[in-house]
Parts: C-alpha cells; sequence; structure tokens
C-alpha cells in the first residue's frame, strides 16, 4: 500500500503551498513517482501540483466527498505511486462551521497518515515551542510527526527555536525566505500553473538543501485505503466537450473520470480560440472569463452556443461558465456581449458576493433525487429575467439570487455552485447527452 504524508499549517499564509510544492518537487527529482493531493474544493493548488509532479492532483474533501469517497479516491489513484503528498487547506483544525469535517486534520485521521506542521517563524523564537506543543495535542488522534519551520531569519534565529522546542517531535525542515519561490496571488487565489513560469529543479535543490527529505520519507506511512481493484474499461458511445483554456481551467479530474466511466469520450476545446467539436453535450467550468472577455465576445464559440441550446444540446456550466452564458458581461465599466444562453446579465464587482460550501435541493426530482454538495466563490453579481426558471434552493451558500441556483433553459444549466462527482448526477445528464445523440 502507498506510503503518504499530510502537510499542513498553522493558518493560512504559512508557506504550505510553497513547501508543499517544492517536496512534490525534490521528491520527483529523486525521481519518485509522487500522487499528489489538496484538501479541500481548491482548484489552483492542484494545477500547480499536476504541473510538478506529472500526475493528476485530486481533490480530498470530506464534506463534498464524504470520508468513504476520499479513501476510494486515493485507493484508486494511488496505487502505482511511491508515495502520496497531501497538501492541507487553511490550519490544521479549520474545518465547517468550527466542525473537523472538511479539515487537514479530518483528511489525516480519514486516511491515518503523518502530519508534517509548517510553522511560520517570522518574529519569534520560543513562542514556536508553545505553538508546536498546541497542535501536537489538540487531537490525539491527529499524528504530527515532524515540523518545518518556514521563513527563518538567520542562523542564530533558527538555534534559537531549536533549543526551544520539544525533542519528541522532529524538525524536518528550517525554511530561509524566498520571494523568488513564492506563487503570486490574486482575486480568486493563486495564479494557475500555466501562468507560472517556475523552475522546479531550482525549487527541488532548494529544498534538498533546508529540509530533510529523508526523514520525511521515514515518516510517512501507509495510506488506509480500500485495496484497489482496477475495473475494465468500458466503451464510448457518445462525446461530452469540455471547454478547457485560461477563461475555463477549475475542474475536478474525478470529474473527468466520472464522464468516462459512464460512456462518454471527452473532448477538450477552447472556446478562447473559438473551437467547438462535434459533440452531444458541453461541460463549461469556471475559471478567469473577466480576463478574457474581449477574446470571448469575438469568438466563433460563443456565436454558435446560443443555436445548440435552443436544439436542445445539454449544456452544464458552473460560474465562470455561467457567466458566459450571460447576455451580457460587464468588466471594469465595459459590457461585452456573450452566448445568451440563459436568461441573465452579470457583472463584475470589487467586492466578493460568496464563499463557501454549499447543499442544494433539486427542484426537479427527474434530474436528481439527492441534495448536490459544492461550493462558491465569486466577485460577480448576476441579475436574472422575471421568468428565469432555477434548478436548485439552496440549504447552504448564496446561489444566484433568493437563495436560488441553477440558470435552466432548454437542456442547459447554469449555476455558481462548483459540484463535485461524488454528488452530481453525472449519470443524469450523460442521458441526457445519449437522449440528445439519438434525436
Amino acid at each position: 500500500m502507498t506510503k503518504g504524508i499530510l502537510i499542513a499549517g498553522t493558518h493560512s499564509g504559512v508557506g504550505k503551498t510553497t513547501v508543499s510544492m517544492g517536496i512534490m518537487a525534490a521528491l520527483k527529482h529523486r525521481q519518485l513517482k509522487v500522487q499528489p493531493y489538496k484538501v479541500g474544493p481548491d482548484y489552483i493548488d492542484p494545477s500547480h501540483h499536476t504541473a510538478i509532479c506529472g500526475r493528476p492532483s485530486r481533490n480530498l474533501d470530506t464534506y463534498m466527498m464524504g470520508a468513504e469517497e476520499v479513501r476510494m479516491t486515493v485507493a484508486r489513484t494511488s496505487a502505482d505511486a511511491d508515495i502520496a503528498v497531501v497538501e492541507g487547506v487553511m490550519g490544521l483544525f479549520d474545518g465547517i462551521d468550527s466542525t473537523e469535517v472538511a479539515s487537514s486534520a479530518h483528511v489525516a485521521k480519514t486516511l491515518d497518515l503523518p502530519v508534517i506542521l509548517v510553522i511560520n517563524v517570522h518574529g519569534m523564537s520560543r513562542s514556536a515551542a508553545a505553538i508546536l506543543k498546541g497542535y501536537s495535542e489538540f487531537d490525539p488522534e491527529v499524528r504530527v510527526a515532524g515540523v518545518v519551520l518556514n521563513q527563518v531569519g538567520s542562523p542564530r534565529h533558527a538555534e534559537l527555536i531549536k533549543n526551544s522546542l520539544p525533542g519528541n517531535i522532529p524538525i524536518v525542515g528550517m525554511i530561509p525566505r524566498r520571494k523568488d519561490i513564492e506563487v503570486p496571488s490574486r482575486h480568486l487565489g493563486l495564479y494557475m500553473a500555466h501562468e507560472k513560469d517556475y523552475n522546479t529543479a531550482e525549487m527541488a535543490a532548494f529544498i534538498e538543501e533546508n529540509v530533510d527529505l529523508d526523514a520525511i520519507l521515514e515518516l510517512a506511512e501507509p495510506c488506509s485505503v480500500p485495496e484497489y481493484r482496477e475495473t475494465p474499461e468500458t466503451g464510448t458511445d457518445l462525446k461530452v466537450g469540455i471547454a478547457l483554456d485560461p477563461a475555463f481551467c477549475f475542474y475536478y479530474r474525478d470529474m473527468f473520470d466520472a464522464f468516462r466511466n459512464t460512456g462518454a469520450e471527452v473532448v477538450f476545446f477552447s472556446p478562447m480560440e473559438g473551437e467547438l467539436p462535434d459533440v452531444d453535450g458541453i461541460y463549461l467550468g469556471g475559471g478567469y472569463p473577466e480576463l478574457y472577455a474581449e477574446t470571448l465576445e469575438t469568438s466563433g464559440t460563443t456565436r454558435k452556443l446560443k443555436g445548440l441550446s435552443t436544439d436542445g444540446l445539454p449544456i452544464y456550466a458552473e460560474c465562470g461558465g455561467l457567466l458566459y452564458l450571460c447576455g451580457t458581461y460587464e468588466v471594469d465599466g465595459r459590457t461585452y456581449k456573450l452566448a445568451d444562453v440563459v436568461p441573465a446579465n452579470t457583472r463584475m464587482t470589487d467586492r466578493l458576493k460568496a464563499l463557501g460550501y454549499t447543499e442544494a435541493r433539486p427542484l426537479d426530482k427527474n434530474f436528481c433525487s439527492h441534495t448536490i454538495r459544492g461550493h462558491e466563490f465569486h466577485y460577480s453579481l448576476t441579475e436574472c429575467d422575471r421568468d428565469a426558471r432555477f434548478a436548485y434552493e439552496m440549504l447552504r451558500g448564496k446561489g444566484i439570487q433568493d437563495g436560488f441556483d441553477g440558470l435552466m433553459e432548454h437542456n442547459t444549466l447554469a449555476g455558481y455552485m462548483h459540484s463535485h462527482p461524488a454528488t452530481f448526477p453525472v449519470e443524469k445528464f450523460v442521458e441526457k447527452c445519449r437522449e440528445y445523440r439519438r434525436k
């Protein structure tokens, strides 16, 4: 069974993403097969993991997926890896609604993995010992097996902290500050991997110099997951087009797998390039359409989507995909004409409009008979026509308007909620695609 570690932080901003990426790069540089994971619903960090490790990074979220699905995902995707490296989210114990659910600690307990705790020691010395004591003893079921001290100011600073820490938890890394190693951020988080030209060899060398990689490999333990048995590949009888370019880049790899497992061939295309393949359904994920609104306005893809939707082509769109399917899109005072598929107009704002986990009750039982869990994160405001029809009533989260989400028009569904295949009815969407194909 594949061994693994979970890299967590005391809180957001301590450098766990930089440390995680560096450790992944260093292990990969040693010719190990590294299977990366990210705790939580984030799309951006996994894009960097994937670029570094050469293997798709997977999200592990005990709220959206449930504990058993987290274990199954790791079993399925790490079977041929040498080591699994899980990057945590926020602070080690930060979960949903002040609980442990969806926290790094919950995932560590679910997989029975040892935790490497990253502490930003800038501006402190002996206080680091109090922090480590609190984190290591707060939950006896969470095993803090090693600590990485980040933002170390000098050898003298390192010595002061080292002499104050308890001897039962080894220091496996002392990392000086390096601005050029960090990944810059913007309104939706860090930059995506395709926007960052980082040197993985330099990153690996930096970690090898400042982190005891051998000690980390020694601390890694087998992931507590079911035995994975590979299932025979199923044939495909239809095609689902998935928009994939800088404007549409927020996807869970598990969603691609779910389409394939239900008999669909996945065909990637770029709305920015005006592409639109001959497919039986379309999936438009989130991303940064506001950065490329002018390109999308003049795209041939944009001009064709309304007709295809009217014809009944199944289209599913999330967040950025919703904005793209609106009639108009206002960005920085300029209004762009977009696909005009759903009865709404939208505009970017300078304030966060929604952030957090969601749960939605489908209003049409033929679409789905159980609640769907996901998350929302956007700075836009979408205003709907009076006759707009919604797919979901939000039990948790804001949605588009008055506690409802998922605009419906013909066989198109477009909402703010990002969903995961653990609860999203992929089979129902693919069956709609089959019906369309048989027309």
